[in-house]
């Protein structure tokens, strides 16, 4: 799982929710692996935090050297600075059905 944690420029939350629904969710759904997409945007809208889930680890580092610059350069136009990326591995979910690990 790939967090990204972004600031949104003042009074664009709206526009930052119609260009990942528009034209940021289609070029995930074209890369290997991409599982699900979910955005949050802070109440007051000055942030946001996109979260997306992938199968490999290896198909999300994949995405990040490769299409995550075109994401970027779609969103500048509504986030300020540099978005902060971590990257997460699903413990728990309700969502979606996470592979039970081998404990010896």
């Amino acid at each position: 799982m790939h967090a990204v944690f972004r600031s949104i420029s003042p009074g664009r939350a709206a526009e930052f929710t119609q260009l990942i629904d528009k034209d940021v969710i289609p070029v995930l759904r074209k890369q290997k692996g991409f599982q699900d997409e979910i955005a949050f945007v802070a109440q007051g809208g000055a942030e946001a935090v996109g979260i997306s889930m992938w199968d490999l680890k290896e198909n999300a580092e994949t995405y990040g050297r490769g299409a995550y610059a075109g994401v970027l350069k779609t969103l500048e136009q509504v986030v300020e600075g540099t978005p902060r990326v971590k990257t997460y591995e699903v413990s728990n979910s309700t969502f979606h059905k996470i592979a039970a690990r081998a404990t010896a």
